[in-house]
């Protein structure tokens, strides 16, 4: 009797852990998902703004001035796109797709890379605009 009355508390004790871990991890995930989130979107702003502030920087020294930014892109990141006066990034998130935009006060033209990791990018003032190569 006292050997199946030891193997029931064990299981009483080992479902109770069980039972008090499941939770723990489930919050755990939604954590994390939501802070890769808030950093991708976060990184995204960071450099619409960097890119905005730069190409209005070297639209206004003229048109032989030019910069080079060394910008970190984030994993997400869905597709960008230079429209006009607008520097726009979709970003993934487990919620759906989200647009982070920062407008400038300059036409940008060229194209943004999608791939997550360090890109240089650099920016020259042209008649008018300021055009945009990645390498």
């Amino acid at each position: 009797m006292i050997k199946s009355q030891v193997s029931v508390e064990y299981m009483l004790i080992m479902g109770f852990a069980t039972l008090m871990t499941i939770p723990l991890l489930l919050i755990y995930y939604t954590y994390t998902s939501d802070s890769s989130d808030s950093v991708a979107t976060s990184q995204a702003l960071q450099i619409a703004r960097k890119i905005a502030d730069s190409s209005e920087s070297v639209y206004y020294l003229g048109k032989p001035s030019q910069t080079t930014l060394k910008l970190n892109f984030p994993e997400r990141v869905y597709s960008t796109n230079l429209s006009n006066k607008e520097v726009v990034f979709k970003i993934k998130t487990k919620r759906g797709v989200t647009d982070i935009v920062q407008v400038s006060s300059v036409n940008i033209s060229g194209t943004l890379p999608t791939t997550q990791g360090i890109h240089i990018i650099t920016l020259k003032a042209e008649d008018g605009y300021v055009q945009l190569t990645s390498n």
